[in-house]
């Protein structure tokens, strides 16, 4: 099973990113998407790599769905 979570750009450098997820900021590999990303730009990310540019009230909404599992998980997110 893969899992691909969203997150918000920050800051770009080359080809990588700052990405915030939620509070927790990773450096983002961009080099798999064809598209230029800028910060406030939402990515779907993979181990490490940015698979995917999504639109603000998508990535929002999966994010949602993550916060109501790890709740009935009594994880806090």
């Amino acid at each position: 099973m893969c899992l691909a979570v969203p997150g918000k750009v920050v800051e770009v450098k080359g080809d990588k990113a700052l990405v915030d997820f939620g509070g927790v900021k990773r450096e983002v590999m961009l080099t798999l998407l064809s598209e230029k990303v800028q910060p406030g730009t939402y990515v779907l990310v993979h181990t490490g790599y940015a698979i995917q540019i999504l639109d603000r009230e998508e990535a929002e909404k999966t994010l949602r769905l993550w916060r109501e599992i790890a709740k009935t998980m009594s994880i806090e997110l």
